[in-house]
């Protein structure tokens, strides 16, 4: 099974900046649909963000269009998040898994059933 590594958390102020990572070892994820989601304590894990495996197209949801952009650089086996104008709603356990394709239109789950959640990186904005 497929358990994606996320990275590049960290604590920011309101209107700051992050890029989280996302790669997988001995697994490539450049075939993959790739989608990145967020948690908080006693809230369901939502979707944020994916991108598609054939045509790279990207789908959001609305609460971070036009602040965070999605790209993969398949060289490196990475899929990216990068996070503008952060606000404090943006605090959040950010992960990374594989999803369908219509999975990935929607920006929702479940993770295929070969990948699984990896540990997550924490992300904090303060007001």
């Amino acid at each position: 099974q497929v358990q994606p590594v996320e990275s590049g958390g960290d604590l920011v102020q309101r209107g700051g900046s992050l890029r989280l990572s996302c790669t997988a070892s001995r697994f490539h994820l450049d075939t993959e649909n790739i989608a990145w989601f967020r948690q908080v304590p006693r809230k369901e894990r939502e979707g944020v963000a994916c991108i598609m495996s054939d045509d790279d197209a990207t789908h959001y949801v609305d609460s971070v269009k036009g602040r965070f952009t999605i790209s993969r650089d398949n060289a490196k086996n990475m899929v990216y998040l990068q996070m503008d104008n952060l606000k404090p709603e943006d605090t959040a356990v950010y992960y990374c898994a594989i999803v369908s394709s219509l999975s990935c239109r929607l920006v929702e789950g479940p993770p295929l059933s070969y990948s699984s959640w990896g540990q997550g990186t924490q992300v904090t904005v303060s007001s």
